[in-house]
């Protein structure tokens, strides 16, 4: 007698059994398997609905019988599995067949000692190898039997029903087929139950009301219907009394039917039954301005609107008129302008959703618009759905349009201005162009005034058609743009090329001559370049901004103050403090931005690492807004959005792409590091930038928005490399200046340079000077033993868009840390949206 097997024996031979039955099974109904499955995934897919009762029914039978049959076949080929075939099984698989073996006994000899100690010790071997018994493999083997892989076309038929079938089909086919089997009834039916008539009302489409079966309304309720809705009934017999008193019958009416369209409201009679009728009209639309029209320096034109109506909006639009009597008709604007449609802008509506209150924004960019900067009424219409308008009272403005500050920019604005208002203004523009362009070589650029030589030469060359006026037109506006950006590019170049070469100098040990000659031409540089911020409507006494801190602004005076204190120390010999603080000078230069006064308050003029940054938020909006779009079309717009207006068309945000590729092109001009590795980093990023956004723009004019968002995800990546280079640059030359600094303390004994006690100030040089070292962020490292202050607020010290790039990349190094929890992951991503 044997015992029982060990327990890891038993697991293993019922693993083994229970993969066994999977193999019979697999083995003897694969095929009513496939059957079945493909039966399935036509009832999935309507396959009922493509044949008649009696051809359902064939089909019915026919399936039937393959069930049966596969059924039978396989109930033949089956096979139970049993404990001891499984435990044959996984002892085959062991050497020696030790599970076997120990159910073996001793046939003879048992009683010789020296063969019970040999067989004692077979058994202790052979239990040692049935120790590593484990689970057999099942295999059906199917690929034999099923050479033709039948079996993966019943897999991929349920796969495609789970995915793609339509829900609730599997029920409808069911049905359908258990019609088949019902049986005709025995008697008609009773004809007398049934309505000897039937209505439907049917409001318009506009309204996006139900249609109303009549038959169904309880007996003398009132029924209210929107003006214009179509009642139709149908008559089943002879006979049948009807009249009503609501509007005119439709034409090409069926006798058995009758048509109609509820104008006014009445009584409807049909069959000994009354339906009284109430028509609603329906009220015009209304539409006004929320506020007054926003003029924006940039020259976008900006209204918020607020439209209503009982039933919703169907479409709107702004008309914009020139208002001839408010027009300085003087100079250009004397002769009678050409003819010009009003511009008609369309008001952004949402495309879904509910359009009976609504409020919106509209924004677009009409700066080159002939009419720019000149007087105009502003009237806003929408329309409802049978074509009734609702105007609002009509408001005065000036259309925005770019200011040019550049005198001869402005000329070149005007004369454009001139030629757009009549094409008679030609003879006189050839005049003044003439006047304009004499001798350009000192203040224009070569090819700048070739392209105005040929502007005077198509003008003169006799009538002009409207095709060659608008290209004239977009000559002058490029060349005005091109002196307006490029003067102060250039004025700030030749600034930095003074205070570079001066800086040369006293490192290599110039001459005195050399160096006042050097001096000179810094300061004719620097008062250059504040002349020219003034001539662009800033008032030179207005301070600058030192490096973003708070609190520490310098005035002109001071500037002078400061050049003089360098001119001095080169004046007593002392060419090291005098490198000092010209390399102060220097960053303080780079660093500095205009602020101009509007009401009292100071409106800072950005620098270019500041004003990168608004533009990359800005096309980060932009691109916001496309994706909203996008989503609008299936039915996600919200009429009061998180920006405030009520959606915006593809050709507006390509106006606003056009306008952030424009104003990224004025900025490259004015970056600094010109001839620096970092800086022709930053201009080559920033061109790519300007193409994508090119491409963008395009892409949302064809109505491309996916693409559009493609291009656009490109700009702010482009724009964070220019961004990531401007900022090493900036790194390197504060480093290049703290290498040159003294110790905290400076040099006993050294001059003071000029006094400020008398007004409370202390002198902007010494400011400079002994300005303490800080750390990253922004407090001072001086005190006592090795002690650090931290009395100063976190927004003095260095540079916060610094700061803010060390916090930038300090927070996207931690994203990328996958060891890291995903909730602060998460929120660090969160976080990098702000950037």
């Amino acid at each position: 007698m044997h015992g029982p097997d060990p327990l890891h024996v038993r697991r293993a031979v019922e693993l083994t059994r229970a993969g066994m039955w999977w193999e019979q099974l697999a083995h003897a109904f694969w095929p009513l398997t496939v059957i079945l499955a493909l039966a399935l995934a036509a009832l999935a897919f309507g396959a009922t609905e493509l044949a008649s009762s009696r051809v359902l029914f064939w089909i019915m039978l026919g399936l039937a019988l393959a069930v049966v049959v596969a059924a039978v076949w396989g109930l033949r080929r089956f096979r139970r599995p049993t404990r001891e075939a499984a435990r044959a099984r996984v002892d085959a698989e062991l050497p020696g067949r030790p599970l076997s073996a120990l159910r073996d006994e001793v046939a003879i000899g048992a009683e010789d000692e020296g063969a019970f100690a040999l067989w004692r010790a077979h058994q202790a071997h052979m239990r040692d190898q049935a120790r590593a018994a484990r689970m057999v493999i099942p295999d059906a083997r199917l690929r034999w039997r099923d050479p033709m892989a039948l079996r993966l076309v019943g897999l991929i038929a349920v796969a495609m029903t789970l995915i793609f079938a339509p829900s609730g089909r599997i029920g409808q086919g069911i049905a359908a087929l258990g019609a088949t089997f019902r049986p005709a009834p025995m008697a008609g039916p009773d004809l007398g139950a049934a309505p000897s008539w039937e209505g439907w009302a049917e409001p318009p489409a506009y309204t996006r009301r139900p249609t109303i079966y009549l038959n169904a309304l309880p007996e003398g309720d009132a029924l209210e219907l929107p003006q214009g809705s179509r009642l139709s009934f149908r008559f089943y017999g002879d006979g049948i009394a009807f009249s009503q008193s609501i509007g005119a019958a439709l034409p090409d009416t069926d006798a058995s039917a009758a048509e109609l369209a509820a104008e006014h409201s009445g009584l409807v009679e049909i069959a000994g039954r009354q339906f009284p009728i109430t028509v609603i009209p329906d009220a015009a639309p209304r539409v006004e301005p929320v506020v007054a029209p926003d003029r924006r320096a940039d020259g976008r034109f900006i209204q918020p609107f607020a439209a209503s109506d009982d039933n919703g909006v169907v479409s709107g639009q702004a008309q914009i008129a020139l208002d001839m009597g408010r027009i300085d008709r003087r100079f250009g604007l004397g002769i009678a302008p050409e003819a010009r449609d009003p511009v008609a802008v369309e008001l952004p509506l949402p495309a879904s959703g509910n359009r009976k209150n609504l409020r919106g924004q509209l924004v677009t960019d009409l700066s080159r618009h002939p009419w720019a900067n000149l007087p105009v009424t502003v009237t806003l219409e929408v329309v409802d759905g049978i074509g009734q308008k609702g105007v609002s009272a009509p408001v005065a403005m000036v259309l925005p349009g770019r200011r040019f500050f550049d005198p001869l920019a402005a000329s070149l604005i005007e004369q454009r201005r001139d030629l757009l208002w009549s094409r008679e203004n030609a003879p006189r523009g050839a005049q003044l162009l003439r006047a304009i362009s004499w001798q350009p070589e000192e203040f224009m650029d070569p090819a700048l005034a070739e392209g105005l030589r040929g502007a005077i030469g198509t003008l003169e060359a006799g009538p002009l058609t409207e095709e060659a006026r608008n290209k004239l037109a977009q000559v002058l506006w490029d060349a005005a743009v091109a002196l307006e950006d490029g003067g102060l590019a250039d004025a700030l170049e030749r600034m930095q090329q003074a205070q570079e070469r001066l800086s040369e100098a006293i490192r290599n040990g110039a001459s005195p001559d050399e160096v006042q000659r050097l001096m000179d031409e810094l300061r004719e540089a620097t008062e250059a370049y504040t002349d020219m911020l003034a001539q662009q409507g800033q008032d030179p006494s207005e301070k600058f901004d030192r490096s973003g801190q708070q609190g520490q602004q310098i005035t002109g005076d001071q500037i002078q103050q400061m050049m003089d204190e360098i001119q001095r120390l080169m004046n007593e010999g002392r060419m090291a403090e005098a490198q000092q603080l010209l390399e102060q000078f220097n960053r303080m230069m780079q660093n500095m931005r205009v602020t101009q006064g509007q009401g009292g308050e100071g409106q800072g003029r950005q620098r270019p690492m500041d004003r990168l940054s608004q533009t990359l938020r800005d096309q980060q909006k932009l691109a916001d807004e496309a994706m909203r779009q996008m989503q609008d079309q299936y039915g996600q717009w919200q009429p009061d959005g998180e920006n405030g207006q009520g959606g915006s068309d593809s050709q507006e945000l390509a106006d606003r792409q056009r306008q952030l590729r424009e104003d990224l092109g004025r900025q490259r001009g004015l970056m600094p590091g010109r001839g620096t590795p970092e800086g022709d980093q930053a201009r080559r990023s920033l061109d790519d930038a300007g193409r994508a956004m090119e491409e963008a723009e395009q892409a949302l004019r064809d109505g491309d928005a996916s693409g559009a968002m493609e291009r656009q995800a490109q700009a702010i990546q482009n724009m964070r490399d220019g961004m990531r280079a401007l900022g090493e640059m900036s790194n390197q030359n504060q480093q290049q200046g703290q290498d040159g600094q003294p110790q905290p303390g400076g040099q006993e004994g050294g001059p003071e340079g000029p006094s400020t006690e008398g007004n409370g100030q202390r002198g902007l040089a010494d400011d400079f000077r002994n300005q303490p070292e800080v750390d990253p962020l922004g407090r001072s490292t001086a005190g006592n033993g090795a002690s650090i202050s931290t009395g100063e607020p976190l927004a003095e010290g260095t540079d916060p868009s610094r700061r803010a790039r060390d916090l930038q990349d300090e927070i996207r190094r931690r994203s990328g840390e996958r060891e890291r929890p995903r909730d602060e992951r998460d929120y660090l991503d969160r976080l990098l949206d702000n950037f």
